[in-house]
């Protein structure tokens, strides 16, 4: 304890530059002398010794010029590098040269055998054993306090993927931590030109041979990935190969954030389940996107919320005239808007409006006044499970919000109406998908209409990452909490994608889309939610079901365990994006919908949650509740079909 309390009060003092230098020419001091016994094999009788004692004053004022010169002396010890040593290495041989040329100058430029001749012999071997003694002595102090300090610290046992230029860097700024004692265990590389060799004294390991070697010997084994320009494909395809032995995966900050080319440790850090999930960047065309939003007056409904508030953020890279922010979350509006000053182009106006889509009178006064050229309707309830048991909001919001907003474009002469749709649209099985799916067949029938000048386009996508409700956000928390981690059942798969993809993708699809599409993104491959759990309090450099346990609590009301971007009746058509297809489907006529639509508004001011979700029931076949009260609706239908096919 004692040198502990002792390590942690004088570890940050250094040695003082001129106790160093006051060492070091004692070492010049020994080295010469011992140069002179060497040169005279050890006869003490053949030494001169007033002559020594020229000689040695001589050398003595020539080395403490040279030191002083490049300030050899003036490193921290227990950092010493190469480069401190090259430093030394001038400063020893300048010293060298001038007491050579010094001698060299006397006796045959001047003919003169005077004091100031040094034998060259004895300078060489001088040269040799002060710079053996200067080096050595450095990296013996460094070695010794690393492994002072190294006592005090908890050993954590390191990998590096990577053993090129930036892993030899990791390596350095791990093993110069104060805080953990860093042991790095060895390199991992791909090149096998490389494994089985040794850099600085450490192997390199094939990527098989690390994991046979030391993931089941190391308790607590972290593997930092050091490779400068990884792939996001590499980089997923890595982590999953440890993450799934229960290894903790950290990363290197990106190029742009090192500091005079060099990173520091508090930059490492682990890497983002959010990494591992999202896909190589997409390529978009920001030139068309540019020419289609540009100048013009845009509003984005359901402007707070995580679809709304990031298209607002990358719509303003492109300069539109304005952009009006409407939603009814005011405290979500006040934020977003205090995010966005600053970064507002001069060009461009914000206007922020606290309005209910659903109250027509309010949001016609909107569009009359601001007149827009484009609208991303992002607004709408989207929690699952509370829609379940609100279906009278999912139906107010998600269904006549859309309706109000669709036909307010048309009566307006909105270019371009842009609905933000979800793949639980497709063969929905609870409340909130069906209604979506209604407003994508309200919205797209009113293509069908003559002299209406807007273009109405719907846009399908899944999860996206660290949005409202989201799993991420979610364990997470529960993470933080200890645990347990909640999963509602371990077969339940989603697909993901990050909140700017999905965005950038709305943007896209605005721009091609000539009104009738519903365009469909490629969401990659599904993830299953149980692995999801695992990697999460494993990236938290916690065990699964020993630190944090995982928890079934069964599908929640109309949820199911996959998800679909396409129904059974539904095909698509590419577009020159390879991430956007065009899904093909039979859209019901206007005044079907319309009717429909009437229909549900007055069953809405009744208030009967069955008559309501009857309806929409009625309006699209393939909704099939499932772990939902309304399940008894399908029954009653299935009874009547059975009842008159009999």
């Amino acid at each position: 304890m004692t040198q502990s309390l002792f390590l942690r009060r004088y570890s940050n003092r250094f040695l003082s530059r001129w106790l160093v230098l006051a060492i070091d020419m004692g070492i010049v001091a020994f080295s010469f002398s011992a140069a002179t016994m060497l040169r005279m094999n050890f006869h003490y009788a053949d030494i001169d010794f007033d002559l020594f004692r020229f000689h040695f004053l001589l050398l003595i004022v020539v080395r403490a010029s040279s030191f002083y010169y490049f300030q050899s002396y003036s490193g921290i010890i227990r950092h010493t590098s190469i480069e401190d040593a090259l430093l030394i290495l001038k400063a020893v041989f300048s010293g060298t040269f001038i007491a050579g040329a010094i001698s060299l100058t006397f006796r045959y430029y001047f003919n003169l055998e005077t004091y100031f001749y040094v034998p060259l012999s004895i300078l060489a071997i001088d040269f040799f054993i002060c710079l053996f003694l200067m080096v050595s002595l450095r990296f013996m102090v460094k070695s010794f306090y690393e492994s002072f300090i190294n006592e005090f610290k908890p050993a954590v046992g390191v990998l590096i993927y990577g053993a090129g230029y930036s892993g030899l860097m990791t390596k350095n700024v791990i093993q110069n931590d104060r805080g953990i004692n860093y042991q790095v265990l060895g390199f991992i590389d791909d090149n096998e030109s490389k494994i089985g060799k040794t850099i600085e004294g450490i192997r390199v390991f094939s990527q098989g041979e690390a994991l046979e070697k030391f993931v089941e010997s190391y308790e607590g084994l972290q593997v930092i990935m050091a490779i400068k320009n990884i792939s996001s494909k590499s980089k997923r395809k890595i982590s999953d190969v440890f993450l799934d032995r229960g290894v903790v995966v950290k990363t290197l900050p990106p190029v742009e954030k090192w500091v005079n080319g060099e990173f520091a440790i508090n930059q490492i850090h682990n890497v983002k389940i959010e990494d591992l999930l999202g896909r190589e960047e997409i390529q978009m065309n920001n030139v068309q996107i540019s020419a289609e939003m540009n100048s013009k007056a845009i509003l984005v409904t359901g402007a707070a919320g995580s679809i709304g508030s990031e298209i607002v953020r990358q719509l303003l890279a492109y300069f539109p005239a304005k952009i009006i922010l409407v939603d009814q979350a005011e405290s979500g509006l006040f934020d977003l808007e205090y995010e966005l000053v600053g970064k507002i182009p001069s060009n461009t106006e914000i206007i922020v409006k606290v309005a209910d889509v659903s109250d027509v009178n309010r949001m016609s006064y909107i569009i009359r006044t601001h007149k827009p050229s484009i609208i991303f309707h992002a607004a709408a309830y989207k929690h699952v499970p509370l829609m379940e048991k609100n279906p009278y909001e999912a139906i107010k919001i998600n269904i006549l919000g859309t309706r109000n907003i669709a036909e307010l474009a048309a009566e307006n002469g909105v270019d371009k109406f842009v609905m933000v749709s979800t793949d639980k649209a497709v063969n929905p099985t609870n409340v909130m998908g069906a209604t979506k799916r209604f407003a994508e067949m309200y919205t797209q029938s009113m293509n069908q209409l003559e002299g209406v000048h807007t273009k109405f386009i719907a846009t399908r996508f899944g999860n996206v990452l660290g949005s409202s409700g989201s799993v991420i956000p979610l364990f997470k928390k529960q993470i933080e909490r200890g645990g347990p981690i909640t999963v509602t059942h371990p077969e339940i798969t989603r697909y993901f994608m990050t909140i700017p993809e999905a965005c950038e993708l709305v943007l896209e699809a605005a721009t091609m889309g000539g009104g009738g599409e519903v365009f469909v993104f490629d969401m990659g491959e599904s993830v299953k939610i149980i692995n999801l759990a695992k990697k999460m309090i494993t990236l938290s450099g916690l065990r699964v079901d020993r630190d944090i346990e995982i928890k079934f609590t069964g599908l929640r009301p109309g949820e199911k365990l996959y998800e679909e971007l396409l129904n059974n009746n539904e095909n698509t058509l590419p577009t020159h994006h390879p991430k956007i297809l065009i899904a093909t489907l039979n859209t019901p006529s206007y005044s079907f919908m319309e009717i429909q639509t009437s229909d549900l508004a007055r069953i809405l001011q009744e208030g009967n949650n069955n008559d309501l979700v009857a309806k929409i029931k009625e309006v699209i076949p393939e909704y099939k509740s499932n772990n939902s009260v309304f399940e008894k609706l399908d029954k009653q239908v299935y009874q009547i079909k059975k009842g008159l096919n009999s």
